[in-house]
């Protein structure tokens, strides 16, 4: 089977190791420009494209895909029989998604129809989600709405954040599409449609996601924390400037102060939270400083029992 590959982020990468180590003919990886990245702000190759290049795969990466002449034309003459899509970053021009025999495939990393959309790792834990998988589906010009290929389920651990958890679904992705492939190939997978009544949304993170609201309660606040890593995280203000928190845990404690009020207790850091809930916060970054324990807070900023957070 011929395959072009788009794809960008090291979710990628296993999918297209494990094509290439499976035999698979890849005519061309397509991936995006290089960005400027760290405080030098040098090029820098995509994940995927360092993949390709470590594999001697011939790699594309067009600023535009809709409207390129040059680019329509080299996967044209690739003569794929399916176009392989796993985080490319682009939306798919309808002349790319009728091209190949077996059409536009994607790995998605969520139990579709739940949780389309670009970030559905990060939704998925911060809503609390004990059960989340990865689906191969055949795209369309929708948002993550096109027919369901397969399937797999993967536990959330309790302790699992959206860094953790997104290698084991990579990897579980990869053997996914595999197995897909082989499918189309021998006829033995029916494309089923979505029921679009069933459908969450999963949208692109922004920095206001990780602002804690104490009226949730300490659960939801962790869950949100435990997701919405490495960023934006979770943070607050403490005397007129940002301080984030980088671990905490609910707590049995039952509240003896207000949502968003720090109590001190042997030692320890807790938050009145909703519900009448507590968080132990265990690890926090002052604004402009390094992250540091609870009791490095407690010592150094001599925070009072009753002072807000927020």
């Amino acid at each position: 089977m011929k395959l072009v590959f788009c794809g960008t982020p090291q979710f990628a990468v296993p999918s297209l190791e494990k094509l290439a180590a499976s035999g698979f003919d890849i005519q061309v990886v397509v991936t995006q420009p290089d960005r400027p990245q760290g405080r030098g702000m040098e090029l820098t190759a995509s994940p995927v494209k360092q993949a390709a290049v470590q594999l001697g795969l011939p790699v594309i990466q067009p600023d535009k895909i809709k409207k390129n002449e040059a680019f329509q034309e080299q996967l044209q003459q690739a003569g794929a029989d399916a176009i392989i899509v796993v985080g490319y970053g682009r939306i798919i021009p309808s002349w790319m998604l009728q091209l190949p025999p077996h059409g536009n495939i994607n790995v998605h990393a969520s139990l579709l129809p739940k949780y389309r959309g670009a970030a559905p790792i990060q939704w998925a834990i911060a809503n609390g989600e004990t059960v989340t998988g990865v689906t191969t589906m055949r795209i369309d010009e929708g948002l993550d709405t096109g027919d369901i290929l397969l399937r797999r389920e993967m536990e959330i651990r309790p302790d699992d954040t959206a860094e953790s958890l997104s290698p084991r679904l990579a990897e579980l992705g990869a053997e996914l599409l595999i197995e897909t492939l082989y499918g189309l190939e021998q006829g033995r997978i029916s494309a089923v449609a979505q029921d679009h009544s069933q459908a969450t949304l999963a949208p692109i993170l922004k920095k206001e996601n990780g602002l804690i609201d104490f009226a949730r309660t300490a659960p939801e606040i962790h869950n949100r924390l435990r997701g919405f890593q490495p960023w934006p995280g979770a943070y607050t203000q403490f005397r007129g400037k940002n301080l984030k928190v980088v671990a905490a845990r609910p707590c049995k404690d039952q509240a003896q102060s207000a949502s968003g009020e720090l109590r001190i207790t042997d030692g320890r850091l807790l938050l009145g939270c909703g519900a009448g809930t507590v968080l132990e916060l265990l690890q926090v970054q002052p604004e402009g400083k390094k992250a540091i324990s609870a009791r490095e807070f407690i010592s150094g900023y001599r925070p009072a029992d009753g002072e807000r957070l927020g």
